[in-house]
């Protein structure tokens, strides 16, 4: 079965947020610190969206890292209701598996979880291809009021 996701026609994001970080472990604790504090700042509480922003954050760092570069963080509330998450890196080659096509690692596996916990706590998800040589994995929530 293919599932295809695809992306709501968004109005200009109210509130942004942009920021290039190292691709190291100390970056991708910065992405969630960051994120949180933005959040916090806008009056969205959400702790879902930290930790996809964890989650997103560690890939780039771990499997998207290409010494010298950097991978960038996006967040956007678009008319009050839609939070996006982006996170880009610079291993456009490396397509992880998409939304629904992720399947889960031995139980004694040490890591493989991450896109399983994005897919379980977005709404929405996705993978797009490029600019070359990026890729950007994203993730949506739609904000209760």
């Amino acid at each position: 079965m293919n599932r295809e996701i695809t992306q709501p026609q968004l109005t200009d994001p109210i509130r942004a947020f942009t920021v290039l970080l190292s691709p190291t472990r100390r970056g991708a604790r910065l992405a969630r610190l960051l994120a949180t504090a933005h959040l916090g700042d806008w009056g969205i509480a959400c702790d879902s969206a930290a930790h996809i922003v964890a989650e997103l954050a560690a890939n780039a760092a771990v499997h998207g890292r290409v010494a010298g570069r950097d991978f960038h963080l996006g967040l956007a509330v678009h008319g009050d209701a839609l939070l996006r998450i982006e996170v880009s890196d610079a291993r456009g080659e490396r397509l992880p598996p998409g939304p629904g096509t992720s399947t889960p690692p031995a139980d004694d596996a040490e890591h493989g979880r991450g896109l399983l916990i994005v897919g379980a706590l977005a709404d929405r998800w996705g993978i797009v291809p490029g600019p070359f040589p990026r890729k950007t994995v994203w993730a949506e929530l739609d904000l209760v009021r």
